[in-house]
């Protein structure tokens, strides 16, 4: 191992910010066979779209056009929109003009008005938002420069309780006890359906489920104190469902609370590419108690959002390159799926390039293969080139395992693949494993070379190995580092950095 000096730290940082900048500064390249369309905020949905002078207004024309494949929809550079899209197949979704990327931002206007806001309880200095919201993952203030922590109860006896103490009602004004705390409530539809065996109800979550927000500011109120607030809303920016052949190009995408682009089913060709995507997930997806990463919890138990890009399900030629992704609840970007006796194939799988930063997994992918399922596989999935940095260092650590954070996120299921190779990456420290890479059989492992690996001294380096038997070990990052990354790891030519 060799010490990492803060002039090696500052060449890491300045490569980093290199590659940030190159993404940033990505030229409009994408080829449009069939018609082009324009959208801009001096747009009117009456419009053809066909010309910038003739442009669409909203993402909501945009889900509505009936396009066709080949077809392009091309935003104005320096515009921000609001709202979500769901594609349609074989569409390319990118930018024109000059500037920076179009902004894509989740909730339908920002917080930072202090018309929005009523006090609710001097006492304790929280704010009630008058208009109703869809659950929201956090709040972002002033671009980035600070942000909520987000109150978590969980839901039982019709009634919210401490996630963790169940017996103990929840009381907002006694958990509030940090400036910037957030609070969602909505409880005005509830379900009944069964969850591990425990029958009781807990409230619906959907588009449609408004409910209330409430911060603790202790300046005064919000939309005084901060020039812009942003809510992480329930929504996926960009819907893929399972469209094939779906392009995104040179978008920013930030401030959605649960995925920023997000497939399922079977999904081909979806390729993503010189993108900006930041602040996602964080939201209640469902109280139903059933997260295998929180397997202690129960019905009323809160499972969150969300994944920069996700597809859940089968893919095939999944690319994701050159793109920008920090600020991640879960996975910057991640294939995964647990098949419930149904066979899925996850192919041609390419994460290359890219600079992702203080996301809980930089990484993710998964294959749990359960209620009988024997066939399902990945296949040539290559993981290269990558600068990951910071994995859980991020706002995504408000969270009830803390111990799962890693660059290269596989968990422990059978994860059966072939030609999986992960090689050339910086993996830049973890505040817990740098990798987590385990299947069922050693062949079903990646193969991997030329990696770099910087962490703390003392810190985990990680698990590679295969489960059939029993757990692999969890390894530290100390004296004997070197020896497993080359003969655990098989990581040839790796280069490794210990900082005190």
């Amino acid at each position: 191992m060799i010490k990492a000096t803060k002039e090696f730290l500052c060449e890491i940082e300045a490569l980093a910010e290199a590659k940030k900048a190159a993404i940033r500064a990505a030229k409009d390249e994408m080829e449009i066979a069939g018609t082009v369309y324009y959208v801009s905020n001096d747009g009117n949905d009456a419009n053809d779209g066909k010309t910038p002078q003739t442009a669409w207004k909203t993402l909501s024309k945009v889900t509505e056009a009936e396009l066709e494949e080949g077809d392009g929809v091309k935003f104005r550079r320096g515009d921000l929109f609001r709202g979500m899209i769901t594609t349609k197949p074989g569409v390319t979704y990118c930018a024109y003009g000059e500037g920076e990327k179009p902004k894509f931002y989740g909730w339908d206007k920002s917080l930072a008005d202090p018309a929005l806001w009523e006090l609710y309880d001097a006492e304790h200095n929280i704010w009630k938002l008058r208009d109703l919201i869809l659950d929201s993952g956090t709040l972002v203030f002033n671009d980035s420069e600070l942000h909520s922590r987000k109150l978590i109860p969980s839901y039982r006896g019709g009634k919210f309780v401490c996630r963790d103490n169940e017996e103990k009602d929840f009381v907002m004004a006694d958990e509030m006890t940090e400036d910037l705390d957030l609070f969602c409530c909505y409880v005005a539809r509830t379900d009944t359906k069964p969850s591990k065996g425990e029958d009781f109800p807990i409230p619906v979550l959907d588009y449609e489920s408004f409910g209330e927000l409430y911060l603790r500011c202790d300046k005064g109120n919000p939309g005084e104190v901060f020039s812009e607030i942003e809510a992480l809303p329930r929504r996926n920016m960009i819907r893929i469902t399972n469209n094939a052949n779906v392009r995104i190009d040179n978008l920013c995408i930030k401030y959605i609370g649960c995925h920023a682009i997000g497939g399922g089913g079977h999904v081909v060709g979806l390729h993503v590419t010189n993108c900006e995507i930041g602040w996602v997930g964080g939201t209640v997806q469902t109280y139903a108690g059933t997260d295998p990463n929180y397997p202690q919890g129960r019905r009323g138990s809160v499972t969150r959002f969300g994944n920069g890009i996700e597809i859940y399900g089968g893919c095939e030629d999944y690319l994701v390159k050159d793109c920008y992704i920090y600020q991640i609840y879960d996975a910057g970007m991640t294939h995964q799926i647990t098949t419930r006796g149904k066979k899925y194939t996850l192919e041609n799988i390419r994460y290359l390039d890219n600079l992702v930063e203080k996301c809980v997994y930089s990484i993710e992918y998964f294959l749990e293969k359960n209620n009988g399922d024997q066939e399902s596989y990945i296949k040539n999935c290559e993981i290269a080139g990558n600068i990951l940095r910071l994995a859980g260092y991020g706002w995504g650590q408000q969270r009830h395992n803390t111990y799962t954070p890693a660059h290269i996120k596989g968990w422990s299921y059978e994860n059966t693949a072939s030609e999986y190779y992960v090689h050339d990456n910086i993996f830049d420290r973890g505040a817990y494993r740098l990798v987590h890479l385990v299947a069922k059989n050693t062949e079903s492992l990646p193969k991997m070379h030329d990696n770099t690996y910087i962490q703390k001294y003392g810190m985990t380096l990680g698990q590679y190995g295969a489960n059939n038997v029993e757990e692999p070990p969890i390894h530290a990052f100390f004296e004997k580092t070197d020896s497993i990354i080359e003969n655990t790891f098989g990581d040839k030519n790796a280069k490794i950095y210990y900082m005190d």
